[in-house]
């Protein structure tokens, strides 16, 4: 079990071709992958706002999901009937308001197809997704990855390489942080930094008078961040708007930044910009 005095080594990047990743990833300063070790805690809602929020600030901005079972960013962002162009060679990511966004989503051809891959065919889809996309020079690349510690984050946690940063997404319960925690050790034997942890659906703001109410067991991502010694980023309180938003394809964090969420998800991009790359 690693803990903050000891992590392992990083295991091979499974003979993938390193200069040609290393030549795509040049241009892309920070590369952040949002990740769990739970499905449910509201990570894919979670990188999407935080890729918005970093765009909206004037950062050079790309999202990438390698949900490959259950890919919802463009759902989230009302781009289901987009597809990527091509220079002829490589894919031209979808755009939404100057936010870079790459998706599985985008290549099926029907919403409802279920993906059938094992793993050396997710390990090829997600490494094309780097090396075959012209993502051009970016501030900021935030990786929505699916929860768990298996092929697909462990495929991008290498292929990105140490120079990237993990953002962990938990829920206050208990049961929830006992998953987590198994996300935290995963980045200590990959030699991946933790840029810190966000504990989501941390209380529950009325729609009617803003007060933020404690409907779960709290406290679970101030425990795990102690543990760990790591940084709680924030707390993002359970908004109605964010369901609603999520629904519609209207990003939160565009429509609904002056709430308690999202003063929070402001408050968590300047935590992470103030320890990355400027403009």
């Amino acid at each position: 079990m690693a803990d903050k005095e000891s992590c392992g080594g990083n295991p091979s990047a499974g003979g993938l071709d390193a200069i040609i990743v290393k030549n795509s990833l040049a241009k892309i300063k920070n590369k952040l992958v949002v990740m769990s070790g739970k499905g449910g805690v509201g990570k894919s809602t979670v990188a999407v706002n935080l890729a918005i929020a970093l765009a909206m600030e004037g950062y050079a901005t790309g999202l990438l999901d390698i949900d490959l079972h259950g890919p919802s960013v463009p759902k989230m962002l009302k781009l289901e009937d987009e597809a990527p162009e091509t220079d002829g060679e490589r894919m031209i990511p979808v755009s939404f308001g100057g936010l870079k966004v790459m998706s599985v989503g985008f290549l099926l051809r029907d919403p409802d197809e279920a993906v059938i891959w094992r793993g050396p065919m997710k390990m090829g889809v997600i490494k094309q997704f780097i090396t075959d996309v012209l993502w051009g020079e970016l501030d900021y690349l935030v990786v929505d990855a699916p929860p768990g510690t298996g092929d697909e984050p462990l495929t991008i946690c290498q292929l990105l390489g140490p120079e990237a940063g993990a953002v962990i997404v938990t829920t206050p319960q208990q049961v929830a942080a006992l998953d987590v925690a198994k996300s935290v050790n995963f980045c200590c034997q990959l030699e991946m930094p933790v840029v810190g942890l966000i504990e989501n659906m941390s209380g529950f703001v009325c729609p009617h008078c803003g007060e933020v109410t404690e409907i779960f067991s709290a406290g679970a991502g101030e425990a795990l961040a102690q543990k760990f010694g790591i940084e709680l980023l924030g707390r993002i309180p359970i908004d109605p708007a964010i369901c609603r938003d999520g629904d519609e394809g209207t990003p939160f964090i565009r429509h609904d930044a002056n709430t308690p969420s999202g003063r929070c998800f402001a408050d968590i991009v300047k935590k992470i910009t103030g320890a990355g790359a400027g403009k």
